[in-house]
């Protein structure tokens, strides 16, 4: 059996060649020959459409591992992640809600939809929170299914303000909500790459609290883990990075429960190598589901969004039966 070590090289491996060999593949493939001899258009194609979007899909996918990860930690529960949580829905509702308020020829800057995002995702994050402190003591079984409600609540007042739009706003809101990496340029990137980053990093300096956890409440708090402490921390900052994730890419989902189950069978549960593998198998996993989603039906797009959900759902489903012993331990 590898080390943990070994997987985490593996996975190290697995986002170079993402980076590497994802940009040149594609409906037309680009030849590193083609690139070398100066061809402006291909050159154009590679540097401001196919990287960006590759670097993209590298952040986003690692900043939905790491999060969802973690949230798995700390619901100590293999279903939690931040779409099963409602904080992605709250995310995209908030910036659907800015995209209806906005005049109809206005483009929306990314901090614009990003702030509502971030007021969508802590709004759910703020509830999340009450019910956990509340006097009835909600145990954390309960607070997923509340996620699970407020996942559907947000869904139902997106539709309405989609029914509400013209035609215009409508298509434009249903294929935001379709999730994808589509960029030009290198804004948004730029955009994301802190967030993603220092978020992953800000998690990864609570291993040791999340390692605690997996033995129990009670024995991580006999340890010195103060748990509210590390409830509010780790929902906030999950929320701040799937907030500004969505405000540029829309929702995909399941990328945060995908990867942290399969990783965690392979390399055991301890944070020190379970939070790096999750930022770079989840990077390489979008971007290569980025890449099949691009070819699938070339030479049209499909958006990366569904396919993560058609591959997403049944895995879902498996988890349930995988999990019907009923451990509740991620």
């Amino acid at each position: 059996m590898r080390s943990p070590r070994a997987w985490v090289a593996g996975a190290a491996a697995l986002w170079l060649a993402a980076l590497v060999v994802i940009p040149f593949l594609g409906a037309e493939v680009i030849y590193p020959s083609e690139l070398l001899a100066g061809d402006a258009a291909i050159s154009s194609v590679f540097w401001k459409l196919r990287l960006p979007r590759v670097l993209l899909g590298l952040l986003a996918g690692g900043a939905l591992a790491v999060a969802g990860s973690s949230l798995q930690t700390l619901f100590r529960n293999p279903l939690a992640e931040p779409y099963t949580l409602g904080v992605a829905s709250g995310a995209a509702l908030g910036a659907v809600a800015a995209q209806q308020l906005a005049p109809p020829s206005a483009e929306l800057a990314i901090p614009v939809v990003a702030l509502a995002a971030f007021l969508g995702a802590g709004s759910v994050t703020a509830v999340l929170l009450g019910l956990a402190r509340s006097r009835f003591g909600f145990e954390t079984a309960t607070l997923l299914l509340a996620g699970i409600a407020i996942t559907l609540s947000c869904s139902a007042v997106i539709l309405l303000l989609q029914y509400l739009a013209d035609f215009t706003r409508t298509f434009r809101m249903v294929r935001w909500m379709m999730g994808g990496l589509a960029v030009v340029g290198y804004r948004e990137v730029l955009w994301i790459a802190p967030w993603a980053l220092a978020g992953s990093a800000t998690l990864f300096g609570m291993r040791w609290s999340l390692n605690q956890l997996l033995a129990g409440e009670e024995l991580a708090l006999s340890r010195g883990v103060d748990l509210k402490r590390l409830r509010f921390w780790v929902l906030g900052i999950t929320s701040v990075m799937v907030g500004s994730l969505v405000a540029v890419t829309g929702p995909i989902g399941f990328v945060g429960l995908i990867v942290p189950h399969i990783l965690r069978r392979l390399l055991g549960h301890d944070h020190v190598h379970l939070i790096p593998a999750a930022l770079l198998a989840g990077g390489a996993f979008l971007a290569f589901s980025d890449l099949a989603a691009r070819v699938v039906i070339a030479p049209a797009e499909l958006p990366v969004g569904i396919l993560t959900a058609l591959v997403g759902g049944p895995f879902f489903l498996w988890i349930l039966i995988a999990d019907r012993g009923g451990s509740g331990r991620p």
